[in-house]
């Protein structure tokens, strides 16, 4: 069986001499002979003879020489990026003091039969600190803060919300201090009086002051029903949580707001009666990456010639956006080397190295020969003898490490006072590395762009290399000089297809790293301004008439679950690989969508609601949603209601 071979250039010649004889049309249109007897088209096919030989023979290059070709002009595969999540600590007990848990920290998944644990590290110090009750107020919709300190101290109780509650009614619960990224623990002693709700769909969500608006925060173990009960509620306070002054109190302020009841459920009739509250730290969250740190690995001594390489013992070496250090012995001390991506601009006696990240290959300058016989070094070489090694590397990384969420699990180093660990969020950003196939595609169009960022193409082809873990990216022509470029993050995807709208920003490293890398390829003169699009909210509420024998509560949870991943700027719209910038959203989506289900008889009605993902607030009911021609959309709380079919 013979070997198959690429085939990177399908054309042969009669069709490279039409080719040519196209653009001769377009290009000179002058010249109307094109017989074979014209001596232009005698030269047009001796070129296409060439250029078919050329052809022939590229077309039997082994991918090794391919890859040493592509390496000649600077491209190389993209190494696997780590997947990073956020992890909770949970405190065994209500602690007198802050408790510390490290950077380096190792948190992993459950080790099976099959498979291999998978181990996170947490990216800095997590300091889980002692919070108490500062202050309690309520709030009528656009009125003023009333302070509930007389009512707590003599324990008469006071109503949470105004007599007939009303969506923007908020109970205000102020901390002795802000508690960034923390796991705080509400109790509050209610008199069942809110009645009306359903306790399991209460119209009321939890929200922290960040200093310019109320931010939403993830809630769990609602003990209270909504109000409705005495009870405890676990609040996830954001890390914008700062202390600020609300109602004349300084104090790191969360609040509980009516809000607008879902479909079929009823609101508040009256408002809950609140007695006391309570509130101490049970946990907090810090973010860890599926990486593994090596620490000060002595990679091999110098033989004090150009062009050396010495490998590292952890394959690969993941890029999280901070050049590597290499130090090398000098005298009592260590002389520190810089990382470049490439030796051209270099001297003979700049302290630079390169890094093959893929490989794990740490590269010294090399000695070219010139046509004089002389060599030029571009970068210094270390003395024969001395050792080199690495401070710090972090290896790991590949779709691995997106596990899904709660799968880890396990603490792997020894923290006291922590009694377990969890992932709320699936993990995300763990991609594979670059494989052959996508470098032989990649390959061509670097070549096209040559390191410089001329047009909107090039533009987005030198972002994706710079930061390789985006999801999408987009560039705008903004006028004659500027342009904006959208870039889109991997974010973690829910069991449900529900995405957070806080994952949908970027990190502020990855658009530095972006940044810092066209600005040294952008057209002298050219504004370039980095920034996620702007995204449209879009709430879907629906009927469906399930079938007969079909669980309707299954169903329910299937239709959510297609809606999500429909409206989804990361795998919606009608390819399945993100929703398109600017597509409007019609309602007819929506019946194609929930009609398409296994045991769906019929879907009833439709309402789309266009929302604010920052403010909450929901508009109309409408069959046709426009966005901004360079937005994308973003699935804002849908609602699905399933009866059962007779």
């Amino acid at each position: 069986m013979s070997i198959p071979l690429p085939n990177l250039d399908d054309r042969r010649f009669q069709e490279l001499v039409d080719d040519a004889k196209r653009m001769v049309q377009q290009r000179c249109p002058e010249w109307t002979d094109h017989n074979v007897s014209d001596p232009g088209v005698t030269l047009i096919e001796t070129f296409a003879y060439i250029t078919d030989t050329l052809l022939y023979r590229l077309n039997r290059v082994p991918d090794k020489l391919y890859l040493a070709f592509l390496e000649l002009i600077g491209v190389r595969p993209h190494p696997p990026t780590a997947a990073s999540v956020d992890v909770t600590f949970w405190l065994s007990a209500a602690q007198a003091d802050d408790v510390v848990v490290r950077a380096g920290t190792q948190v992993s998944t459950v080790r099976t039969e099959h498979d291999d644990a998978t181990v996170f590290e947490t990216s800095r110090d997590l300091v889980i600190p002692v919070r108490s009750m500062a202050a309690v107020a309520t709030q009528s919709r656009d009125e003023e803060v009333v302070p509930r300190a007389v009512e707590l101290r003599e324990a008469t109780g006071f109503a949470a919300f105004s007599t007939t509650p009303r969506p923007g009614d908020a109970l205000l619960v102020g901390l002795n201090e802000a508690a960034p990224g923390c796991a705080v623990s509400v109790h509050l002693d209610c008199e069942v009086r809110g009645v009306g709700v359903n306790p399991d769909h209460a119209p009321l969500r939890w929200e922290a002051w960040t200093g310019t608006s109320w931010r939403v925060c993830d809630t769990e173990r609602d003990g209270t029903g909504g109000l409705n009960r005495p009870g405890s509620v676990i609040v996830h306070v954001p890390a914008g949580h700062v202390t600020s002054v609300v109602g004349g109190v300084r104090a790191g302020w969360l609040r509980s707001v009516v809000t607008e009841p879902e479909l079929d459920y009823p609101p508040y009739v009256s408002p809950p009666l609140v007695r006391s509250v309570e509130v101490q730290t049970v946990g907090a969250t810090v973010p860890a990456v599926h990486a593994e740190e090596v620490v000060d690995e002595v990679v091999g001594l110098s033989e004090g010639i150009p062009g050396q390489r010495f490998p590292l013992v952890r394959a690969p070496v993941v890029d999280d956006g901070q050049p590597l250090r290499l130090e090398v012995a000098a005298g009592p001390g260590w002389q520190t080397w810089e990382e470049v991506a490439t030796f051209a601009d270099h001297g003979t006696d700049d302290l630079v190295f390169r890094v093959d990240r893929a490989a794990a290959i740490i590269e010294l300058a090399p000695a070219v020969r010139e046509p004089d016989g002389t060599l030029t070094r571009y970068g210094a070489v270390p003395p024969k003898g001395a050792p080199l090694r690495v401070p710090v590397y972090r290896s790991g990384g590949g779709p691995r490490g997106n596990v899904a969420a709660r799968a880890v699990s396990i603490l792997r180093t020894s923290v006291p006072l922590i009694e377990r660990v969890e992932n709320r969020r699936p993990a995300s950003g763990g991609t594979a590395g670059e494989t052959l196939e996508e470098l032989r595609v990649r390959g061509p169009l670097d070549l096209r762009t040559r390191d410089r960022a001329v047009t909107a193409l090039d533009v987005e082809m030198l972002a994706r290399r710079a930061a390789p873990s985006i999801a999408r990216v987009r560039c705008v022509a903004e006028g004659d000089l500027g342009a904006r470029l959208l870039v889109v993050p991997r974010a973690p995807i829910e069991a449900d297809g529900r995405l957070s709208f806080e994952s949908l920003v970027p990190a502020e490293p990855v658009l530095e790293a972006i940044a810092g890398y066209l600005d040294e390829r952008r057209v002298v003169g050219t504004r370039l301004v980095i920034e996620p699009p702007s995204y449209q909210g879009v709430t879907v509420v629906a009927r469906i008439l399930a079938r007969i024998r079909q669980d309707p509560d299954r169903l329910r949870a299937a239709a959510l679950a297609a809606l999500y991943h429909h409206f989804n700027p990361l795998t919606g719209g009608p390819d399945g690989d993100g929703w398109p910038f600017g597509r409007p959203v019609h309602a007819g989506e929506v019946y194609a969508v929930l009609q398409g289900l296994p045991g769906t008889e019929l879907v009833e009605d439709v309402k789309l609601f266009a929302a604010d993902p920052t403010t909450a607030e929901r508009g109309d009911p409408t069959d046709r949603i426009l966005i901004d021609p360079h937005a994308l959309i973003f699935s804002f709380g849908h609602q699905v209601r399933v009866t059962k079919g007779g």
